[in-house]
This record gives C-alpha cells, sequence and structure tokens, in this order.
C-alpha cells in the first residue's frame, strides 16, 4: 500500500504536535506542585518571608538569608535538592495558606506560627523553633524590665499586630500605642527616642537588632508573652512529605546545623533561643 507524501508529512506533523503537547504537559504538572513533579527534580519551590532580617530576608543583590532560609535549604537538600535547584518565592503572611492550597510552593517556612485555624487549610511539619512575644528596647534602657512598665510609655508595633493589642488589652492599658506600617520605621522611632519599646515575636526582633546598622543600639528584654511554635506548612493531607520533612528536621538538630543556623542569624543580638521543640505535627 502506498502512501502519498502529503500523507506521510501530515502524520509526522500529529506525531510532533502530540509529543509537544505531551512534554508541556509535564513541565505545567511540575509547576503545580512547587516544581517537584517527575523524576528530573529540576526545581523545588519554598515560600518565605523576604522583610525579616535574621529569620527571611531577600538582599539588595538577590540573595537570601535568614533563620528561616537555611532550614529551608537544609530540608529542601533532605528531599534530594541542591542549593541551586531551590526558588525562593516571598510568602507574606496573608497569602501562605493559598500558595500551599495552589500549588504555588512546595512548602513553605516563613515564622508560620501553627495553630487550629491554619490547620484547617494546611498541614505543618514540624515545629522547627519556639518563639515568645518580647520587646525590643533601647540598649541604655532599665525602665522597662516587664510588660506593665510601658504604662505611660510608647509601644510601636506594624498596623494590626496581635503582639501589640496583646499588649495593650492585657499587659499595660495605659501604653500609648502607635502603629506604623513595617518594623523598620518602628526602629528608627526606637533609636531617635520618638518610641520606647517594639514589640512581636523575639526571633524578628532579634534579627532586626543582629543587624549589622543596629549593633550595640537595642537590646530584648526577655519575655515570654506567648508562645509561637513555627511550623513548615504544607499541602493539606501531605503525609509523605511531612514525614520526610519531620525526619530532616530531626536529622538537622542532630547534626548541630540547627544551633549553629540560630547562633549565626539571631546570635549577633545576644538572643538566647529555646532549645530546638519536639516535632508533634504527623505524631
Amino acid at each position: 500500500m502506498k502512501i502519498s507524501k502529503a500523507a506521510a508529512a501530515a502524520a509526522v506533523a500529529v506525531a510532533l504536535s502530540l509529543t509537544a503537547t505531551a512534554c508541556g504537559g509535564s513541565k505545567k504538572d511540575a509547576a503545580a506542585d512547587g516544581g517537584a513533579s517527575g523524576s528530573a527534580k529540576d526545581k523545588i519551590v519554598v515560600g518565605i518571608k523576604y522583610d525579616q532580617p535574621g529569620m527571611g530576608l531577600k538582599t539588595p543583590d538577590g540573595k537570601f538569608t535568614g533563620f528561616d532560609v537555611d532550614v529551608a535549604t537544609y530540608v529542601a537538600k533532605e528531599l534530594g535538592y541542591q542549593p541551586d535547584q531551590i526558588e525562593f518565592k516571598q510568602a507574606v503572611s496573608a497569602e501562605r495558606e493559598n500558595l500551599i492550597s495552589n500549588g504555588d510552593v512546595k512548602f513553605v517556612v516563613a515564622t508560620y506560627s501553627i495553630n487550629d485555624k491554619r490547620k484547617e487549610k494546611v498541614d505543618f511539619a514540624g515545629p522547627y523553633f519556639l518563639a515568645h512575644q518580647d520587646l525590643l528596647v533601647r540598649a541604655d534602657d532599665t525602665s522597662i524590665t516587664k510588660a506593665e512598665d510601658l504604662n505611660k510609655k510608647k509601644l510601636c508595633s506594624v498596623t494590626g499586630s496581635t503582639s501589640a493589642q496583646n499588649v495593650k488589652t492585657k499587659l499595660a492599658p495605659e501604653a500609648d500605642l502607635l502603629e506604623q506600617g513595617g518594623y523598620s520605621e518602628c526602629l528608627t522611632g526606637l533609636e531617635n527616642k520618638a518610641v520606647d519599646a517594639l514589640t512581636t515575636d523575639n526571633s524578628i526582633l532579634a534579627g532586626y537588632a543582629a543587624q549589622e546598622k543596629n549593633k550595640g543600639k537595642f537590646k530584648l528584654v526577655g519575655l515570654n508573652l506567648s508562645n509561637e511554635n513555627y511550623g513548615i506548612g504544607l499541602k493539606k493531607g501531605d503525609k509523605e512529605l511531612q514525614t520526610k520533612i519531620n525526619a530532616a528536621l530531626k536529622k538537622m538538630v542532630e547534626d548541630g546545623s540547627w544551633q549553629k543556623a540560630v547562633d549565626k542569624n539571631l546570635g549577633p543580638a545576644n538572643f538566647k533561643s529555646e532549645p530546638a521543640p519536639q516535632i508533634t505535627e504527623g505524631s
């Protein structure tokens, strides 16, 4: 049976079209689960904060630093990815659940406190860090040693902060609360004596205080006004990934990498972290 040249060419075109469609589909599938589909494992997409010195920070030259970045890099390596295969994606607080649920990231490491409301939408591995709400004051200030000392003083935090409201409503009702758009504005006010204290998680405060430009200017009061267990957020129901991340976190603690990361990123602020918490998620 003879086949015309036109028919043969058409058959080749169809075959090429099907091949291209198949390849395109695999790339789309890979992107849909944080870039980890298939056997190639070209990259993994991880959500982090871009604006928290000491925890998750994107520097002007495009590099990423911080304790959360080190944790994410360690976990990714245990999952089979080298640092150059990691793509960091900004995970602002309000978008973390959406990034996970939509498959834009494989997991999120972004000062992400574990709580029941969030667990309705995502699962967690960990916790890998225990933070507490604390106060940051000027290094030479001896007048604030407890939350109640903020009465009649100016307290700064970011707009909508639950930390500031916690102090204002429960501990120092006569504090003069000033809300700013970001922590940097609060730090400027603290340095210029426009405010007397800044409040949020101690890990975040320590990160700001540890910045080169801030060294020696500020100190943490050392209070435990709340418990914040940071976990690694992942898609709900992905028990296999949860188990693997938990194993990576355990190994990070056991081989000393966890403590080294704490000392490197938060140590310059004389931050004394809690010991690595016991892993409870998924158990």
